[in-house]
């Protein structure tokens, strides 16, 4: 039901652009019934004058990649402007086409999206460039998230393509997408791109598993016996219930595949039935095929979840569940409403559609997207910044209850100081204690889904503040961000000679730990002890721990280079 444009043929005459542009706009006619195809043509004819003479990688006119990522567009069900600016997307970063004759030519709204997704220059910006991208991305999806669709179809192309790169770039632009733009697309609720991205993905960094892979996926003639045993049986279980509904077989994709093999070494390309089960009713004929499934099927229970009354962060709904079949074999069974599963496919894009306020909708529908353009604000540091962002998109989301005012999204594995710090900025500087399902906790212990959390503040106007240990046991950025500029604000205010530099020392050292934290997270390490780092510390030339601590927070080391040291070391010694 739901796919994205990919070309069909691989011969297809990349001269051809008025059968590429006819396809483009048959695509948007029949996915938005509001279509204006004379502002389409009138973006391509500028886009096309524009781009003229310049050719991609691959020999292809370079006119040709607006054309696909305005189809990818199109193909998702998007308005008129928002395929005319995955047209023009390019022309003025590429072109001498000026974002003032842009909006002079197609208005504001279009000028903006357009200037969301144009890059920074790297010449001025220098290393900072790509950071500073995605910031303005951030700021610029929050104000319209289409910018956000766009740049995930303009990646999406670029890495349908991405062959035609050198093995550098290849490596480069795969593991962008991986760290922030696959986020961003599950954020949204895009699966229908974050699935091809993934794979693509995995293609480009592991290109002998994928191939693995894809080999197995495609002669697993045991899967479709099994499909075929089971189908009959599901039907027949959801007429004895009166269960309208509509049957979907959901193959798991390669990445899918290799996600799976990752958490059992050792075990081979498998691809089990899954059935998504698409209900012609409402929520209660849902939970009417769960019964249906359970009846004729022993369910797997640590397999069930309810993802209808407890709505992920990227608006997808639906049951899980999976039963142990005839033979043996477990079956998963996705179970949904038709516009359940419209949103499941498309997510932000489908809430989208017949809003005009787009930048309310997305502030009520996306609150984490809200909390991201609070504290990127607050962040000077452009490698700080891109860090925690990464992490950020990375992590998956929790509800958790606040009496008298409802329920709060943080991410997994905060603490209540992460959530005073997300619903309070500074005034969070105040919390003195934590009630967490009524009793009194660490403010430092995790918080669960469904936690009620009663968060106690100082009334005093100048409280006593954070400590170190909250900077340490913190975990979204907007937390650390606070915190750190509580200290940066008393060292500030602090006039004695004596004690600035003390002070400020502590703090370099503090920031310098906190960067090499950031770092070994990034390569899925930790650090439980100082023992390891004290045996590298002579190998830097510097006398002691907290120089090193301090070259980290000045830059005069990179905290990475720090992290590949010791993860050598100790993987080599086998200290940890």
């Amino acid at each position: 039901m739901f796919r994205v444009w990919r070309s069909r043929s691989k011969n297809d005459d990349p001269w051809k652009l008025a059968e590429r542009m006819s396809r483009l706009l048959q695509v948007h006619r029949s996915r938005y019934h509001k279509a204006d195809l004379l502002q389409v043509q009138r973006a391509y004819r500028i886009a096309e004058e524009m781009h003229r003479g310049q050719n991609r990688k691959s020999g292809e006119p370079y006119i040709t990649h607006p054309i696909e990522v305005a189809t990818i567009l199109a193909s998702l069900g998007v308005d008129t402007p928002t395929v005319a600016a995955g047209l023009l997307h390019d022309t003025v970063e590429d072109t001498s086409y000026s974002l003032e004759a842009l909006a002079t030519d197609f208005g504001d709204e279009i000028a903006v999206m357009v200037d969301g997704v144009t890059k920074l220059d790297k010449i001025h910006l220098g290393d900072s460039a790509e950071a500073e991208t995605f910031r303005k991305l951030l700021i610029s999806a929050h104000q319209d998230i289409r910018v956000a669709v766009i740049k995930l179809a303009d990646r999406l192309h670029n890495m349908r393509t991405v062959q035609f790169k050198k093995r550098p770039s290849q490596i480069r632009i795969a593991n962008a997408t991986k760290d922030v733009l696959i986020p961003l697309a599950d954020r949204l609720g895009l699966y229908l791109i974050k699935r091809e991205l993934e794979d693509l993905v995995l293609q480009t960094l592991e290109p002998e598993r994928y191939q693995r892979i894809t080999e197995a996926l495609a002669d697993d003639s045991s899967r479709q016996r099994q499909m075929d045993r089971i189908l009959p049986q599901v039907k027949k279980a959801l007429k004895r219930f009166k269960v309208h509904a509509k049957l979907h077989d959901r193959p798991r994709h390669p990445y899918s595949v290799h996600r799976e093999m990752e958490k059992k070494p050792g075990t081979s390309p498998s691809d089990p039935p899954r059935i998504v089960i698409e209900v012609d009713g409402d929520t209660t004929d849902c939970y009417a095929a769960l019964g249906a499934v359970h009846q004729q099927w022993q369910p797997h229970m640590s397999k069930f979840r309810d993802l209808i009354a407890a709505k992920k962060f990227n608006l997808y709904q639906s049951l899980h569940t999976g039963v142990y079949a005839d033979d043996g074999e477990i079956v998963e069974f996705l179970i949904r409403t038709k516009e359940m599963h419209r949103v499941a496919e498309l997510g932000i894009i489908a809430e989208l559609t017949g809003h005009a306020n787009r930048r309310l909708r997305t502030q009520q529908q996306l609150p984490w997207l809200q909390r991201l353009n609070q504290w990127q604000s607050e962040v000077a540091d452009s490698d700080f910044f891109l860090d925690s962002l990464r992490c950020d998109l990375a992590e998956q989301d929790i509800n958790v209850l606040i009496p008298n005012e409802g329920t709060a999204t943080v991410m997994k594995g905060a603490n209540a100081i992460d959530l005073a710090y997300t619903r309070n900025g500074p005034e969070a500087h105040k919390l003195i204690a934590v009630y967490i399902n009524s009793r009194i906790a660490p403010l430092t212990q995790p918080l669960k889904e469904g936690d009620t959390v009663d968060l106690v503040f100082t009334a005093e106007d100048d409280p006593y503040g954070p400590s170190e240990e909250w900077l340490r046991c913190t975990k979204t950025a907007e937390a650390k961000v606070y915190i750190r500029g509580w200290f940066q604000q008393r060292l500030n205010e602090d006039q004695s000679v004596a004690k600035i530099p003390r002070q400020h020392i502590q703090q370099e050292i503090v920031n310098g730990k906190e960067r090499l934290l950031y770092s070994l997270r990034k390569k899925d390490r930790g650090l439980a002890n100082e023992k390891p780092l004290l045996n590298i510390v002579s190998t830097f030339d510097l006398p002691d721990l907290n120089s090193l601590y301090v070259a980290m927070a000045r830059e005069e080391i990179q905290p990475d280079v720090v992290a590949e040291r010791l993860i050598n070391s100790v993987d080599r010694t086998g200290m940890l």
